[in-house]
């Protein structure tokens, strides 16, 4: 049970910082998935969109590791996304092995949406912080990320 006077349960009192970024990440995505839902996309599809937007024909591979994703999850979105007429996928010329990922008129026509909805969810995660902060926050997360990117290969370097 969470002490009234602390704002995390005292079992991760000595992992404050690590639960801070499990509420934050827990209440962005929430946030950012309901905006997602009024374009009929789940999250993580519109990274793979953006990736896309980028550079349209990258390889399923391609856009397994622009986003990080494990590849049952790509391969699962971008089936979703392709039912829905967002893109297609293609045998590459090359290997028959590879599948190329175009966008679909219906999937470019999603660009600027996204980019209204990455700017509204923006406007409300900073509503709070000054320029200063929003760096000082920036470096920190990228920070904690390499740190944790860094122990995991370390940790599991045939990943």
């Amino acid at each position: 049970m969470t002490n009234p006077s602390t704002p995390y349960p005292t079992t991760v009192s000595e992992g404050r910082l690590s639960y801070a970024v499990f509420q934050l990440a827990r209440a962005h995505r929430g946030y950012a998935a309901a905006m997602l839902r009024d374009m009929d996309l789940y999250p993580g599809q519109e990274l793979l969109l953006m990736q896309l937007f980028d550079r349209d024909g990258q390889t399923q591979s391609e856009l397994l590791e622009s986003v990080g994703l494990d590849h049952s999850t790509v391969s699962k979105a971008l089936r979703r996304m392709q039912e829905a007429g967002l893109l297609t996928r293609e045998r590459a010329e090359h290997d028959q092995r590879v599948l190329v990922v175009w966008l679909t008129d219906k999937g470019r026509s999603l660009r600027e949406p996204i980019a209204a909805m990455w700017a509204a969810l923006e406007e409300t995660s900073v509503r709070h912080l000054n320029a200063d902060q929003i760096e000082s926050f920036i470096n920190a997360a990228q920070a904690i990320e390499k740190a944790i990117v860094s122990r995991n290969r370390a940790a599991h370097p045939a990943e």
